[in-house]
């Protein structure tokens, strides 16, 4: 091995680490990455359900235009590194991918360790060093990183990069060492907060419909101190013992800020395919079917059974009321119930359960155009440490691509 390459160190062994370590070794770097878990990628695993959606099949403003925090940053990185790199990069290492709906990309096995092994494989293809233990600081003198501390001891380096994602899914390895390392180093960091997290309401009621799953809802969150709409979307939501998860839920917490309680009401609903003049029709035709039955046994038709009761209760229609005594008062009220199903927001719940981290190294003290630190030489930082997150949908994981590729090329040429 030849003495003049440059020494590397990528501190992190996630989807951005990867990417930064595989890129720089690709262009002739000796790259060391260290890895503190016992093995790379914990994280990326679990994305997706399992499934890893990689990224989203879309433009650049598309993709600007999902990610609410400091989406300007990212103009360099996505220029470098485009979701259509993105997929070609995984279909040159072997790995065939789909396009689902909202331009969600996944591998075509629905096997998210299809992924991590080809991005194993490809730092290790190019020669890179994948040690496991733990970063325990980095190191600077006269302003430059000069290497890192592992187990007591300096190893010597010519440029460090920090790559160890943000604090939610503490399990898989990201507890936060790289805003301890920014911060250390006087590089300012934004307060970590959960971002595209499930919401604890207020309604006890929700928890009776815990493990019910809507699909084809919409969801709108209305902001009471604002007195406007903040989010509506069409999809999928599921109800837990605290509140709601699900797809539209996470992205909905993304625009849920501040979170403050009693500020945000959720609403659901239920039909949006018809709209109030056809669902009345619609409930018209179902209570002449079931005109001789009680209220409680002519729903089954237009809602989940386990929803049933609970809907009953909002409606103040007596569940042993004859259907062919429904007042058109109380059709009205039972029309409203299935256009908006509200809840108030409680909060967030925790960061760990959070699938990205808001916040983190502030992005002012990075050079766009390469993800170099402004004040230390030689230190770099890429992925979600970073104070950029995006909604559901593959734009995470291409922030982490692109920002990783970004800098995993400036090494190699600076």
């Amino acid at each position: 091995m030849s003495s003049d390459r440059k020494r590397v160190c990528v501190v992190g062994g996630g989807p951005a680490g990867m990417m930064c370590a595989g890129r720089a070794a690709s262009l002739g770097c000796d790259v060391t990455l260290y890895e503190k878990m016992n093995a790379v990628g914990r994280k990326l695993a679990i994305t997706g359900k399992g499934r890893c959606n990689v990224t989203n099949a879309c433009d650049r403003n598309t993709f600007i235009e999902n990610v609410p925090t400091n989406p300007r940053f990212l103009y360099g990185a996505y220029s470098a590194f485009s979701s259509d790199d993105t997929m070609s990069f995984f279909e040159e290492l072997g790995v065939p991918l789909k396009v689902e709906r909202g331009n969600r990309v996944f591998p075509m096995s629905d096997r998210s360790y299809d992924i991590v092994d080809a991005m194993r494989d490809y730092c290790k293809n190019n020669g890179v060093k994948i040690v496991y233990e733990k970063v325990e600081e980095v190191l600077c003198e006269d302003g430059r990183a000069i290497g890192v501390r592992v187990h007591g001891r300096k190893v010597g380096y010519d440029c460090v990069a920090v790559c160890t994602g943000g604090v939610s899914y503490p399990k898989t390895g990201s507890d936060g060492d790289g805003f301890r390392f920014a911060e250390s180093l006087g590089i300012n960091t934004v307060p970590r907060k959960p971002s595209l997290v499930p919401i604890e309401v207020k309604e006890k009621w929700v928890r009776a419909l815990m493990g019910l799953s809507l699909k084809n809802v919409t969801l709108t969150v209305f902001d009471k101190k604002k007195q406007k709409e903040i989010y509506s979307d069409f999809g999928e939501m599921l109800f837990t013992h605290f509140g709601v998860s699900g797809p539209m839920v996470l992205s909905a917490s993304c625009h849920m800020k501040p979170m403050e309680d009693d500020r945000y009401l959720l609403r659901v609903d239920l039909k949006p395919a018809l709209d109030e003049k056809t669902l009345d029709t619609r409930l018209l035709s179902d209570f002449e079917k079931n005109k001789n039955r009680d209220f409680a046994n002519s729903l089954s038709a237009l809602l989940p059974q386990k929803l049933i009761p609970i809907f009953i209760d909002l409606t103040g229609v007596a569940s042993d009321k004859k259907v062919n005594c429904i007042t058109k008062t109380e059709r009205r009220k039972i029309l409203d119930t299935l256009k908006c199903l509200e809840f108030t927001a409680k909060g967030f719940r925790p960061i760990d359960e959070a699938i990205i981290t808001s916040g983190g190294i502030d992005v002012k003290e990075i050079e766009p155009g390469s993800m170099r630190s402004k004040k230390i030489d030689g230190l770099y930082f890429a992925g979600e440490v970073l104070d950029c997150d995006a909604y559901t949908g593959g734009f995470n994981l291409q922030i982490a691509f692109s920002t990783g590729y970004l800098a995993g090329t400036d090494i190699a040429y600076n």
